[in-house]
């Protein structure tokens, strides 16, 4: 019997997370003779932008006790940590509080890397990682062809998208513009005038660390429509899961209203908020796609940012510090929207028009700096994506917030082999973006793949085992010797 030839493999585009997840279940479920190609462009796996940071200050928003990177293992970051020797530095990005142990997200990273050290080693020559910017997809009888910005085209047999939060357009232009990531480029601040971060979310809180971290001790304006703060945890447990009848499940109304309610009654109960909202945890999503699609949208006009600001708290440590900047004035919140921004020689001059109505106010600031985290999904100006939605391989999915799919991640509205993970669900989940929600669909989404290619490799098998009269194998376009299907490639 000739031996089966492997298939194609299966493409993960993206390193963070969500892309050394799907990479780490393919290669649990795929048979031996499958493979899976990793392009990362910018970051060592795994780390993304979120957990390459040294700053330890920039702490997880979840426990430790919830971030392991094994599903069958939910205590491995956790336990990770205790048997971790750290220097007195690293030691410094671990935080005991009564609500839980939060790390730094560094130390995350050096456990990510650690878990994918292990992963190249087990899987050897079936984990491949291609440090290169793949800028578009190419749909082909059998699967798709990849290709990267360095001109080499690869063929696959299916493909996964997990590229993370993709950055939209920024919110206030500007060329006095800083990144909020780029700890070098915060270093020469003067201290004297004022720097505006746009959004007050998570990503504001790590900015204000980060320009504390390179020295900066000017006061700091942080500008969002609202003008809320992510709220801490707490040492609260959730609260028993709850049961709605129809009407209240297709309401958000209806909804909003046993809210406030088993809030209320936990507070004379003498319990947290967060146990209420953390009962809701379990049936999130179900009670997202549940929902009409004028209800939807009417929570996200209206309710969104409140329900994101409990629902997406952060570690304790870290609204101290920012509870204790707005004490002493160093940061000062308000809410509105940026009218205007003006440039000048040594900084901007930024309008603002404070929410509920009122007069105008005009300040002058230093640097500007973008935490408005992503936006509408066909705004990003990643090529890849630009050029996936032009082919018609993709396309914006419920209110633009991200890829539309089916819950499980297969793209919609086209027969590519097409997958998606993480931040790019947002709309049709609405619980996607944390590691817990990440590291579970990346089973299901492995089982998915490993049974869409299933039978193209019993069609393989049947092929080899029984060959046409010509002694040759019928079998799909083969890429694997520089041309095949109409199409060359470099492999490499």
């Amino acid at each position: 019997m000739t031996a089966i030839e492997g298939p194609d493999p299966v493409l993960v585009v993206g390193g963070g997370f969500s892309g050394l997840m799907a990479a780490t279940q393919l290669l649990r479920v795929l048979p031996p003779e499958c493979s899976v190609l990793l392009y990362e462009r910018a970051h060592p796996p795994g780390l993304g932008l979120a957990y390459g940071t040294p700053n330890p200050d920039h702490l997880l928003n979840l426990r430790a006790a919830q971030m392991s990177a094994d599903p069958e293992r939910p205590q491995d970051f956790a336990d990770w940590l205790a048997r971790t020797v750290f220097d007195a530095a690293e030691r410094a990005g671990i935080r005991i509080t009564p609500a839980g142990t939060f790390a730094a997200r560094g130390l995350y990273g050096r456990y990510l890397s650690e878990h994918i050290a292990r992963l190249e080693a087990r899987a050897g020559a079936r984990l491949r990682v291609v440090r290169e910017t793949l800028c578009d997809l190419e749909l082909r009888a059998g699967g798709l062809v990849a290709h990267a910005a360095d001109g080499t085209r690869r063929a696959v047999s299916a493909a996964i998208l997990a590229m993370g939060n993709l950055p939209g357009p920024v919110a206030a232009q500007s060329r006095h513009q800083r990144d909020p990531w780029d700890a070098g480029a915060l270093t020469d601040l003067d201290p004297a005038s004022d720097v505006l971060i746009v959004g007050t979310g998570l990503t504001m809180m790590d900015a204000v660390a980060t320009l504390r971290s390179q020295g900066f001790a000017g006061r700091i304006v942080a500008v969002s429509r609202r003008g809320l703060v992510p709220k801490p945890h707490a040492p609260v447990a959730a609260g028993p899961r709850p049961c709605f009848d129809a009407a209240t499940r297709a309401s958000v109304r209806k909804l909003l209203a046993w809210g406030r309610a088993e809030i209320a009654a936990a507070h004379q109960a003498g319990t947290d908020w967060r146990s209420v909202i953390d009962a809701l945890r379990p049936i999130t999503d179900e009670l997202w796609t549940g929902l009409p699609r004028a209800e939807q949208a009417r929570f996200l006009r209206h309710l969104r940012p409140y329900w994101d600001v409990h629902r997406h708290r952060t570690a304790p440590p870290a609204a101290d510090t920012i509870a204790q900047e707005i004490a002493r004035g160093t940061l000062v919140l308000r809410a509105g929207r940026i009218c205007a921004v003006a440039d000048d020689a040594v900084g901007a001059v930024v309008t603002v028009q404070p929410r509920g109505g009122g007069d105008t106010q005009v300040f002058p600031v230093q640097a500007i700096l973008d935490a408005t985290g992503f936006s509408r999904f066909a705004e990003t100006q990643d090529t890849l994506v630009r050029n996936l939605l032009a082919r018609g391989l993709a396309r914006p999915g419920p209110f633009g917030l991200g890829l539309d799919a089916t819950p499980e991640g297969r793209l919609r509205g086209t027969d590519a082999p097409l997958w998606a993970i993480g931040p790019l669900l947002r709309g049709i989940l609405w619980e996607c973006i944390a590691v817990p929600d990440i590291r579970d669909a990346s089973v299901g989404l492995a089982a998915a793949i490993a049974g869409h290619l299933a039978p193209a490799r019993q069609d393989r098998l049947k092929t080899v085992c029984h060959p046409d009269r010509s002694g040759s194998g019928a079998g799909h376009p083969s890429f694997k010797s520089g041309t095949g299907g109409g199409v060359s490639y470099r492999s490499g």
